[in-house]
């Protein structure tokens, strides 16, 4: 079995699959009028943002997370449409029986996307590239939509290579072209780097893949800790995590953007009631319970803070996931100024019926 010299298989077959602006392709899909229009999915007043562009919106530098107004002055023929989750969640159901076809092994990264490990699988269509392609050719026969896909030997350069012909395109990244390419890469267009970790790597002087290589794991764990060896081996086109079907689900959460800016107790705890009777009702849908509950306010000017608290045991029951949120939103008052955003998240997960027992109140564990 050829390996690469340093430790790393290169016999993986890996495929990353990604959907072409699904929620807005979906509703232009649906609407033929919208079609070649700049169209963004969301609220397109007061403090609504865009949840998915076109790629003719994107021409103008209209994005996901970008604040609605803020598309409108860039793009004032701009086209709002409200979201429709169950349409998308349908869709996407469809792309995974796909998928499904051709293997087992996937590992789903959001509705549009994920992961595939076909190495067990390609022999019979020729090659891992004509698989990309076969499934492909099934979403858009299916679905009337077009998928990009990468095709490389680890999970990291398939994610790469299904960005880089966008829209409807297909790229391969061979195991020899691998550290080449990663060479001549911007860092903050690795996946895995982000903003803040971009910032930091540029004030060290590392700005592509080849500067990132020169640093050793030693030198890179003092900056950046357990990150470490990820950076070192991505630097050097190496990627030992296999997919992984049937992931489990590391958190659950809701959020709600307030039209104006909100300071009293009463309006805010109405809220977030009704966020917690929603994350209830998901867990009970998805038959889980977690031990850690988080509390994000996000302020006026964009400043965000967050407050956990565990109980011994996990939760999911509505009446017990109220009091921790309730008694995490109490610590913050006096609030330091108006909140834009209230959203609350379950974590530390674990299926129904392991260990998941009623909470005595009050025995809460504080995390700031």
């Amino acid at each position: 079995m050829p390996y690469d010299g340093q430790g790393g298989d290169v016999t993986r077959r890996i495929l990353h699959v990604d959907m072409d602006a699904f929620y807005a392709s979906i509703e232009q899909r649906d609407n033929p009028g919208l079609r070649g229009r700049p169209v963004a999915v969301g609220r397109g007043s007061g403090r609504g943002v865009v949840a998915a562009a076109s790629y003719e919106a994107r021409v103008f530098g209209v994005r996901s997370a970008l604040p609605s107004h803020m598309a409108l002055e860039r793009c004032p023929e701009l086209v709002f449409v409200p979201p429709r989750f169950e349409v998308y969640r349908a869709v996407s159901a469809q792309i995974h029986a796909i998928f499904r076809q051709y293997t087992q092994l996937i590992q789903p990264l959001a509705l549009d996307e994920a992961y595939l490990d076909v190495t067990e699988r390609w022999e019979p269509y020729g090659s891992a590239t004509a698989v990309a392609e076969c499934i492909r050719r099934d979403i858009h026969d299916q679905t009337g939509l077009t998928a990009s896909a990468g095709v490389s030997y680890n999970r990291f350069l398939a994610k790469l290579a299904s960005g880089q012909r966008k829209p409807d395109g297909l790229f391969v990244i061979a195991p020899s072209q691998g550290e080449a390419f990663v060479a001549d890469l911007p860092v903050e267009k690795f996946h895995g780097v982000g903003p803040a970790t971009t910032r930091r790597m540029h004030g060290l002087g590392i700005y592509t893949g080849a500067d990132l290589r020169s640093w050793t794991v030693p030198e890179l764990r003092r900056h950046f800790g357990g990150s470490a060896q990820f950076y070192h081996d991505i630097a050097r086109g190496l990627d030992h995590r296999p997919v992984e079907a049937n992931r489990p689900r590391k958190s659950l959460g809701t959020e709600t953007t307030f039209a104006h800016d909100v300071a009293d107790w009463d309006r805010l705890s109405a809220t977030l009631k009704a966020i917690v009777r929603k994350l209830a009702e998901g867990c009970g849908q998805k038959r889980i319970a977690g031990k850690t509950v988080t509390l994000k306010l996000r302020y006026a000017g964009f400043q965000t803070v967050t407050r956990a608290r565990s109980a011994p045991f996990p939760v999911a029951e509505e009446a017990v996931l109220r009091q921790m949120a309730l008694e995490l939103l109490w610590s913050f008052f006096p609030l330091e100024k108006p909140v834009r955003l209230l959203g609350l998240t379950i974590s530390s997960l674990v299926p129904c019926g392991e260990g998941a027992l009623p909470v005595q109140m009050g025995l809460f564990e504080s995390q700031a």
